[in-house]
């Protein structure tokens, strides 16, 4: 009788136990409800991110997770939009557009530049060049053709014109700390 009710004792401990570390890890609106995604909260994310084709271009699943103040623009216009509402604990798959993420592939960025501004070694279709543009900002155009005088650079972010599909799950909601 006595270990009967040790045990019991000891599964009910552990519940206890649970259901606080559970409760700890999100912060409280007031009223005690669970905090949800909104402007100025600190987002804490787990998310796998896969082309149309089902390619995983990137994931953080079993790694860090992926902080950012929600409304900063820290991420993709389209995924911070489809967070909004989610709280600790949630999962979500969403779709985002191009025009949403990284935009319509711009065919002004694409741009013939003289053979001979090109290190001969990257002038291969396929290769990532980074330099910096006109005012300084970092640029990271990618060799899409190679000409008898000219290299075809391609200044599109990589994921232009793509469709992005996120598999994401919130880890955490909190009131945004000032620095």
């Amino acid at each position: 009788m006595a270990l009967h009710a040790l045990a019991r004792f000891v599964c009910c401990s552990v519940l206890v136990a649970s259901a606080l570390a559970t409760s700890a890890q999100a912060e409280l609106q007031e009223g005690g409800s669970p905090m949800t995604v909104s402007d100025g909260k600190t987002i804490s994310m787990e998310y796998t991110l896969t082309l149309e084709n089902k390619e995983v271009l990137d994931t953080n699943v079993g790694g860090e997770p992926l902080s950012f103040t929600q409304g900063s623009h820290e991420i993709i216009p389209g995924l911070e939009t489809a967070l909004v509402g989610m709280k600790a604990g949630e999962s979500k798959q969403v779709t985002v557009a191009p025009e949403q993420a990284y935009g319509e592939v711009n065919p002004q960025a694409i741009q013939e530049v003289p053979i001979d501004q090109i290190p001969p070694d990257a002038r291969k279709v396929g290769v990532q060049l980074q330099g910096k543009d006109g005012q300084g900002r970092m640029v990271t155009p990618k060799v899409t053709e190679v000409k008898e005088q000219v290299v075809v650079l391609d200044f599109n972010h990589p994921l232009a014109g793509k469709t992005l599909y996120f598999d994401v799950k919130i880890l955490d909601v909190k009131t945004a700390t000032t620095p």
